[in-house]
């Protein structure tokens, strides 16, 4: 169930070691994770209270990976003050103006705000990943798919499904991206418009502020630029995802092995995000994410359109009929 937004019992305490005391705290935003967000207004100075409550969350990756990319040259949250103990961080307040609703007014700027982020990671990716960050390889890829058959193939009556060939198809062509030699680099994993802050006053990839990163791993380069470019909660237009790819490989220097693995990867994440947002709905009761299964089912419709993904197509099409996929969650289930 989501987390009702009123502030943590130990925030006023927090607030005031940190030196906010009497300041005012405001609803900010949830998130799909049991993390919650709050504005912290005192006379003329704001922050950010981020509410990570143990044992559900533990903010450390979170303050260690800030710290890492702010070292990188990138923006990330400044953490002011921290209680880990209670899960609290009070962070720089990056301020309003986000990616996806700056988008939603001038839709003109998709060209411009995408090439940004691209060229935020293309800056990530020429650093190595940061010490410590657990492997995002086939064995994890693998793995996260499961969430398909676990959570999305009940939710919509799907039973006895080929789990051996599920298994099969998707390594093969999963294996050929795991061993391409491209990366590892630090995958920020939920890297999408609702993740970005446009940070008044900068410039280049400065002016682009990270949230979310808590779950960074080392794994595919193409991973992010999926996620960026396939979003699941915004249409971004064919164009410029075609574009942006180009802008990617001419900027790293990168070959035909990245287009595989950027088709593959984004069926892999797509098919995965099916399942997570089954597994919220029916474990979390956060129904609200039924919303975005259509166009999760349309991005992964044209992944499996792609040359490479023959044997997960195959799979597909044997095992989930049209009617349990995009149909169903503009029918009986929305």
């Amino acid at each position: 169930m989501a987390s009702p937004m009123i502030p943590p019992a130990a925030a006023a305490d927090f607030l005031a070691r940190a030196g906010w005391q009497d300041a005012h705290i405001l609803p900010l935003a949830g998130d799909a994770s049991f993390r919650r967000y709050f504005r912290v207004v005192a006379d003329d100075r704001c922050a950010v209270l981020m509410d990570a409550p143990p044992p559900h969350e533990d903010p450390r990756p979170f303050v260690a990976m800030s710290r890492w990319l702010e070292q990188a040259g990138l923006v990330a949250p400044r953490i002011l003050a921290d209680d880990l103990e209670h899960g609290l961080l009070l962070l720089d307040d990056l301020g309003d103006a986000r990616m996806r609703e700056t988008l939603d007014a001038d839709p003109s700027a998709e060209a411009d705000l995408y090439a940004t982020a691209i060229d935020v990671l293309v800056h990530l990716h020429r650093h190595s990943p940061m010490k410590g960050l657990p492997p995002h390889g086939l064995a994890e890829w693998l793995t996260e798919l499961d969430l398909f058959l676990d959570w999305y193939a009940p939710a919509v009556g799907l039973d006895g499904l080929d789990r051996e060939g599920w298994r099969s198809a998707w390594t093969a062509v999963l294996e050929p991206v795991a061993n391409d030699g491209l990366g590892p680099v630090t995958v920020l994993r939920d890297y999408h418009a609702e993740n970005v802050m446009l940070v008044e006053g900068r410039s280049g990839v400065e002016r682009f502020g990270l949230l979310d990163f808590q779950d960074a791993l080392a794994g595919h380069p193409a991973y992010d630029v999926v996620s960026i470019l396939e979003d699941a909660r915004r249409d971004v237009s064919p164009d410029i995802e075609r574009q942006m790819i180009d802008r990617y490989v001419a900027e790293t220097g990168s070959d035909t092995r990245f287009e595989r693995a950027y088709w593959a990867l984004a069926a892999q994440r797509n098919t995965r995000i099916l399942g997570v947002f089954c597994r919220l709905w029916k474990r979390d009761g956060k129904a609200n994410y039924k919303q975005f299964q259509p166009r999760m089912w349309g991005l992964l419709e044209r992944d499996l359109a792609q040359p490479g993904l023959e044997p997960v197509r195959a799979w597909f099409d044997r095992q989930v009929p049209a009617a349990k996929r995009s149909a169903i969650w503009q029918g009986e289930l929305a």
